[in-house]
């Protein structure tokens, strides 16, 4: 899974990316035109992954993760420039978009002022003026083949219209209903506006849990029309990137000082795997305790392949337990006993949570 980290110059993104991944990429007061992409993976938080070690006491621990990619900029009105950013993260799952709420005076904002509202429009039409080039681009070649006498395919052209439809009228192409063969038919051109997107409002440090911050959120939110496909959610990329840099216990006592559960990217790390689709199955042992990804709806044939491919292709049986009954009854031995832990063939639909041991024969 690869999320991509967009918006525009100065908004915070490469500090946002530095609390998920700790990689410590410069984040310099000005804005970059120029740079190299920077990749990094964060870890899926995961309770469930936590109490099941303290069952199991495993020699190993190892939680679900999600690829992040941080790139320079959008910029207003740059066509040239915003491609070349859409390009390093055009095959991203999801995008996280940061829109800058916070005051600095050492920070330029490249539009003059602070207006988080104004900013997600900017970057939502940067998105769809991308699409929308892409998509004359790709008509005008069908157009040039088909007067040469080469065969092009119908269907593509009537999804393309449909595609040039919608985003000549400012609609993004999360919000339209394709089928899934016509999802199939256009993977290959990457849309930026399908891509499911959290929003982060990058907000100043005393911003946080006020009045002002929620009625902020509540604004961007109407840029989105209530968009089921965007999220959006107010955080202080400063004081994540200091939670971040410190040891673990510090940073639970820091986080107690401010009266906060767990850091506010644990949540963006969630939203963006719900975004995705994604759900985790467990699989249980003293060897490892582990979360595994998979997409919603997939059944346990397919969720068998993520362990192993051996595993998949010899499947006989899943012996399935949800997390819940787990620890209502407290070990595997006892779930079989009272019928909680039960056997499932190839098609049975995965549940987030599921506790699973695959039979296989190879």
């Amino acid at each position: 899974m690869k999320v991509g980290i967009t918006g525009l110059a100065n908004s915070g993104k490469s500090t946002i990316f530095n609390s998920l991944t700790r990689l410590g990429v410069p984040t310099p007061p000005y804005a970059a035109t120029s740079g190299e992409a920077h990749l990094g993976m964060a870890k899926v938080p995961d309770e469930r992954v936590d109490r099941l070690a303290e069952v199991f006491k495993p020699k190993k621990v190892t939680f679900a993760t999600v690829q992040f990619v941080d790139y320079i900029g959008l910029t207003k009105g740059d066509p040239k420039q915003n491609r070349s950013v859409c390009e390093f993260v055009k095959d991203a799952d999801a995008l996280v978009q940061v829109i800058r709420a916070f005051q600095d005076d050492g920070v330029v904002h490249p539009l003059g002022s602070i207006d988080p509202v104004r900013d997600a429009r900017t970057v939502e039409v940067e998105l769809i003026l991308g699409d929308m080039e892409l998509v004359e681009k790709r008509l005008e070649n069908i157009a040039l083949a088909s007067k040469k006498g080469t065969k092009t395919s119908a269907g593509e052209k009537a999804l393309l219209e449909k595609c040039q439809a919608a985003l000549n009228d400012e609609i993004p192409l999360r919000d339209i209903e394709f089928t899934s063969d016509e999802m199939v038919e256009m993977r290959h051109l990457q849309f930026m506006s399908i891509k499911p997107q959290v929003i982060v409002l990058n907000i100043g440090e005393d911003a946080l849990g006020t009045e002002e911050t929620g009625s902020v959120c509540r604004e961007v939110d109407a840029v989105f029309k209530g968009s089921p496909r965007v999220k959006t959610i107010a955080l202080s990329g400063k004081i994540e990137m200091e939670i971040a840099e410190l040891p673990a216990d510090e940073a639970r006592g820091f986080l107690e000082d401010l009266g906060i559960k767990e850091p506010a990217l644990n949540r963006l790390i969630r939203a963006c795997y719900e975004n995705i689709g994604l759900i985790s199955f467990l699989t249980v042992g003293e060897d490892e305790v582990r979360s595994w990804p998979v997409r919603r709806g997939s059944d346990a044939h397919t969720a068998a392949g993520k362990v192993h491919s051996d595993i998949q292709r010899g499947f006989i049986r899943a012996e399935v337990i949800s997390y819940e009954d787990f620890m209502s009854v407290g070990s595997l031995a006892a779930g079989r006993d009272k019928g909680v832990l039960r056997l499932e063939g190839k098609t049975y639909p995965v549940v987030d949570g599921d506790i699973i041991h695959f039979r296989f024969n190879v």
